[in-house]
């Protein structure tokens, strides 16, 4: 079978790449798609990649990964959503854009709000597989501790912090929390990593990389993939953003400011005030321990890092039963969207 993993976003190479390894394994064709603006940020160089649109009509795939909430409707092959995140209060998060034949969910929150829609639509398809960005938590989960440990040496510290929000204007608590970090920040025992979203708005990181240039205990780091940080980190601060559920999922203490999460099993602060404090308790006395194991059992239960496994077995099983589809049927506007978007050549222009 031939596969397209389809990136728009840099955040999409973490989450594809276990399933690139499963393919492997399983002896598939696949290539990865990438849109003009990834051309540099791509990690797997080596790999059978293509910006080209038009390489891909004529490649014929069997089935497309997306982490993203396009794909072209006129590609061939089951179009799959994967998603970018855990955080089912975001936006959009369930919304039905038509786009996609099978939707892979990471957990029973997710499933049975997507079969609910299912019952609705009737147009694609649900299966539960977990998500094979976290394949890497029973796989490797001490893969950075060395590294860790040389970073806290190098920095006299004890613990790392991980400052991770959004960047949403209306959700992102990093304009409001600059001086917060500032103070956080004299606690000399604390190395702070400060890891912004790909789309944060270029005037607050560049205020931040002014702190951090002034405070020998803050990083600002622009590695794409966020996991190895989630791994290294004891505690880590964010607002609206589902790297938090990322988080959770290793069983360690959470801080967020004015997030809209409907259920908050983490210590959450309707003021952007308070941050140290904040920080000491939770390291110390870590409050929330219980109430964040119903987060791993709705969000993410599996532990057994073989999401990615499942997936390409459930596009598989799909395939069996349905086929493959050589278009996605779209209504006109949709349709003309894609076709913006992912713009084809035009013979005799």
């Amino acid at each position: 079978m031939k596969f397209i993993l389809f990136c728009q976003n840099p955040y999409a190479f973490g989450i594809l790449e276990p399933i690139m390894q499963e393919l492997k394994e399983q002896k598939e064709e696949y290539l990865w798609f990438l849109t003009e603006n990834l051309k540099g940020k791509f990690p797997f160089k080596e790999e059978p990649h293509t910006c080209d649109i038009e390489e891909l009509v004529a490649w014929q795939s069997d089935a497309i990964f997306c982490p993203g909430n396009e794909v072209p409707h006129y590609l061939r092959g089951v179009k799959v959503q994967i998603f970018h995140g855990l955080a089912g209060e975001k936006k959009g998060h369930f919304r039905i854009r038509h786009y996609f034949d099978l939707y892979l969910t990471q957990g029973p929150y997710f499933t049975r709000k997507f079969r609910r829609l299912k019952r609705r639509h009737r147009n694609f398809e649900v299966v539960e597989t977990g998500w094979p960005k976290l394949d890497i938590y029973a796989r490797d989960l001490q893969i950075y501790e060395t590294e860790k440990k040389t970073l806290l040496n190098e920095h006299k510290a004890e613990k790392l912090i991980l400052y991770a929000p959004t960047f949403s204007p209306s959700l992102t608590s990093a304009p409001h929390l600059l001086k917060e970090v500032r103070e956080l920040a004299k606690e000399e025992n604390y190395l702070i990593v400060i890891k912004f979203h790909d789309l944060m708005a270029p005037e607050v990181v560049e205020e931040y990389r002014k702190l951090a240039a002034n405070a020998p205990n803050i990083i600002l780091e622009e590695e794409p993939n966020i996991v190895k940080f989630l791994l290294m980190a004891d505690l880590m601060i964010s607002d609206t953003s589902s790297v938090v559920y990322e988080f959770l999922l290793l069983d360690k203490p959470v801080i967020t400011f004015k997030s809209n999460s409907q259920t908050k099993v983490w210590d959450n602060a309707n003021e952007y005030v308070g941050l140290a404090r904040k920080v000491r308790i939770n390291l110390e006395q870590d409050p929330f321990k219980e109430e964040r194991k119903e987060v791993i059992e709705e969000y993410h239960p599996y532990d057994d890092g073989r999401s990615a496994e499942r997936m390409v077995k459930a596009v598989k099983d799909y395939i069996k039963e349905f086929g493959v589809p050589a278009r996605r049927k779209l209504p006109f506007l949709r349709r003309r969207k894609m076709n913006r978007m992912f713009r084809r050549k035009r013979s005799g222009k």
